[in-house]
């Protein structure tokens, strides 16, 4: 019994995943891996495409075109991608894909998280998947190393933890970015009013130190990139990330990124240390992606000593709570100083403070933009610019309200006229409705 006939003898006892194993196999032993690898990504999926489609032809089952289509791009995806992941990438209404052990895969769309039906076949399969994806960078998972970071080629953000650790089984989550979006975009999507778009464009533009603050999945890096397309072409920017996400369209930018211990324990390169090396660089801007630890207190003296106009994110629930949080990370550092210290510096780099919120029905906007008013040693003070105030929840459980600009502060209103920036008032706002995720 030939090949063909074997399999469409066993076609209702085997599962689809078995053919896939099947032909994945043959067709690794069929193709030079060496010439395979010179081509360019589209070229070697239709070069296997063309491959298998002979391989089915001559001796595969009896399939219907659809079928015979569908079994082609699972393989291809198996042997080229990762898998049953590949239909989850190509989905751009798909931002987060979870995989909580090989049968329960969710993602997020428009906020909103829902599961699928993909699943592994195996444990072994998500493993295999997994260790693709890691060795693409140059790094490991195993019981020694059970938890990792890595990016994708296209640029998602991979984290990885396993058992022990893991006690369901492997767990992937994979953070997709979509195109940048320009604050105006924003503005119409209803993350932000136009007015304060407006201002807080003409604050980057006059070089005043922002940090954006919020919740996980609220959409930080995304408000980052739109208003770091704001920095003047003629500026040298180096940005700073733990994984590269932020995508600037500026001619002088230089990307960092840093980099995990090895195996051994050696190598690592923190944000930290590239903090540090950026001051060297001569950046007329400083980019952080997050800023999480001791590097906070370098990324403060480097908005002190003449890098004005610098960004960065933290995690945090309140504006006010975003300057405490710093003033916590900072004094990780090793370099021990009084807590009034530390106050100091921040109360001297700071000009703005912009807080985003995801709301219950998956929406992402700014709920508070405030100016920094303490000087020196003093306690926190901020004077609102902007707030958000919600209307109370209705039965469809979609957050509605209004921007609500504020006066502005008389040394933020001097500090734009100096730079050229002109001032305009603000004007009443009409109702914001639900914000697609």
């Amino acid at each position: 019994m030939g090949l063909r006939d074997r399999l469409s003898e066993e076609r209702s006892s085997a599962p689809e995943t078995d053919l896939v194993a099947v032909y994945r196999e043959r067709l690794m032993e069929e193709v030079d891996v060496d010439d395979l690898a010179r081509l360019a990504p589209g070229q070697r999926r239709v070069r296997l495409e063309r491959i298998l489609s002979r391989m089915l032809s001559t001796d595969g089952p009896v399939l219907s075109a659809r079928e015979r289509g569908t079994l082609i791009q699972r393989i291809v995806d198996d042997a080229l991608g990762l898998g049953v992941l590949e239909p989850l990438l190509a989905d751009e209404s798909i931002t987060e894909i979870m995989v909580n052990g090989p049968l329960d895969i969710f993602v997020e769309r428009r906020g909103r998280v829902e599961q699928v039906g993909t699943r592994f076949a195996s444990e072994e399969q998500l493993l295999q998947t997994i260790d693709r994806i890691v060795s693409q960078v140059n790094r490991r998972v195993d019981e020694s190393s059970p938890m990792v970071d890595a990016r994708l080629p296209s640029g998602e953000r991979v984290n990885v933890i396993i058992p022990p650790l893991a006690l369901d089984g492997p767990t992937m989550t994979i953070r997709r970015f979509p195109s940048p979006f320009q604050l105006s975009e924003l503005a119409g999507r209803g993350s932000i009013d136009s007015y304060t778009a407006t201002l807080l464009a003409a604050c980057v533009r006059a070089g005043m130190n922002v940090l954006i603050s919020g919740g996980t999945g609220t959409g930080k890096t995304t408000f980052l990139n739109a208003l770091s397309g704001l920095i003047p072409d003629d500026e040298r920017i180096v940005t700073i990330e733990d994984a590269a996400e932020l995508s600037l369209q500026q001619a002088h930018v230089v990307r960092l990124e840093s980099r995990p211990a090895n195996a051994e324990g050696r190598g690592q390169v923190s944000i930290r240390d590239l903090v540090r090396n950026a001051l060297r660089m001569r950046p007329d801007r400083i980019v952080v992606g997050e800023v999480r630890g001791g590097e906070t207190l370098d990324m403060l003296q480097a908005m002190n000593t003449g890098h004005e106009g610098s960004l960065t994110t933290v995690h945090a629930n309140s504006a006010i709570d975003a300057l405490a949080r710093l003033e916590t990370l900072a004094s990780m550092s090793e370099v021990e100083l009084p807590v009034s210290t530390i106050r100091d510096q921040i109360n001297s780099a700071l000009d703005v403070i912009i807080q985003l919120e995801r709301g219950i029905d998956g929406s992402r906007r700014v709920v508070q933009v405030a100016y920094v008013t303490s000087e020196r040693r003093e306690e926190y003070k901020l004077q609102p610019i902007l707030d958000f105030v919600a209307d109370p929840l209705g039965p469809e459980r979609v957050v509605t309200g209004r921007f609500v600009p504020r006066e502005l502060p008389d040394e933020l209103v001097q500090r734009l006229r100096v730079a050229g920036e002109p001032v305009v008032a603000p004007e009443p706002q009409a109702p914001v409705e639900q914000v697609p995720g």
